[in-house]
């Protein structure tokens, strides 16, 4: 297990964690000075979301490069089902493939899947989950030629019937064997896994190969909102070294993404004091 308590070359900001993906949220601070931001403080990389990026993948890909920060990824796929999704298979494909492109010109090597909720007219979430092996298999035949890999993510069970059918690290890497790309793999995030005791035997399946990201916050005890209420590291419930040993003795040794959604806490404080604030965390609980 990596020690980070003298080294965050590790540490990547997801620009959630300032508030940017959400309307209305955020001190407003654009992509250049975000990557500026990172880059003095000795950040190892960032992930921005498609809504911050629009048509300057390309100029933002080489800010960052300049500033001596790597691009981990970029957030998100669209719903691929379920209620949030766009409506109908050519159009939910034809979205995918224009956010592959945009990983592609940022050259970011990862593009996360949020796979979206139950597919309206069906219960349960087998028949949905069929539905996203079929759109990610097509996706990846794209992803492939782009020089881009695909990364599902589990989310919490409280996600499952709007935003994401998919809640186990199991199924995850059950779907990435159903589909056998070699470029489909899995993002774990701490939010999302934290209660899984199966979990140190669904990695140990994954393995390196499959586990494309590794995503940081907490579990806060007396949650008020299960999508804008997560913890900064080390004030909640989640056994985050205990999480992250376990990703790491699996393989995984890429960066690690903090990703805070928290918008009654950090997303009104100064994007400086949280950048500083992660840092300090970074090398003490993480």
């Amino acid at each position: 297990m990596r020690d980070f308590s003298r080294d965050h070359s590790a540490l990547a900001l997801n620009t959630a964690t300032l508030g940017h993906n959400v309307d209305g949220f955020g001190a407003g601070w654009s992509a250049e000075q975000v990557i500026d931001g990172c880059a003095a403080r000795g950040y190892g990389g960032v992930v921005f979301w498609r809504r911050e990026i629009g048509a300057n993948a390309a100029a933002i890909g080489q800010w960052a490069r300049s500033a001596g920060l790597k691009i981990a990824g970029l957030c998100r796929s669209p719903f691929l089902v379920g209620p949030l999704s766009p409506r109908g298979r050519e159009a939910v494909l034809d979205e995918f493939r224009s956010s592959i492109d945009m990983a592609a010109a940022l050259t970011a090597p990862v593009l996360t899947i949020v796979v979206g909720g139950v597919e309206p007219g069906t219960k349960g979430m087998s028949e949905s989950l069929k539905i996203v092996a079929d759109r990610v298999s097509v996706a990846c035949e794209y992803a492939a030629r782009a020089g881009v890999k695909l990364a599902l993510e589990p989310l919490n069970p409280v996600y499952g019937g709007d935003r994401s059918c998919l809640v186990t690290v199991r199924d995850a890497v059950d779907l990435c064997d159903t589909i056998g790309a070699d470029n489909l793999g899995i993002a774990v995030d701490v939010y999302h896994v934290w209660w899984d005791t199966d979990l140190p035997a669904q990695l140990s399946r994954a393995g390196a190969r499959r586990i494309y990201g590794f995503h940081l916050c907490d579990w806060l005890a007396d949650t008020k909102d299960v999508l804008l209420d997560r913890g900064m590291m080390g004030d909640g419930v989640a056994d985050i070294r205990g999480i992250r040993k376990t990703v790491e003795n699996s393989g995984y040794d890429g960066v690690c993404e903090v990703e805070i959604f928290s918008k009654d806490n950090w997303w009104k404080r100064d994007p400086n004091e949280v950048l500083d604030v992660l840092v300090e965390r970074f090398r003490s609980v993480c």
